[in-house]
């Protein structure tokens, strides 16, 4: 049968508004990715507009 090798380590990645790390082998062997997103745009508290 196939040997299963330990993981090679990946740095961590990141792109314009998110990022990727990579998370610790389960017990099966399967190696999964984190992703973080920053936010996209900032929120600003909503103000009743004057009146005419």
């Amino acid at each position: 049968m196939s040997e299963q090798k330990s993981a090679t380590k990946v740095p961590e990645g990141q792109a314009r508004f998110f990022k990727t790390r990579q998370m610790k082998p389960n017990e099966k062997g399967y190696v999964g990715y984190e992703t973080i997103w920053e936010p996209f745009q900032k929120e600003v508290e909503y103000q009743t507009p004057k009146r005419p």
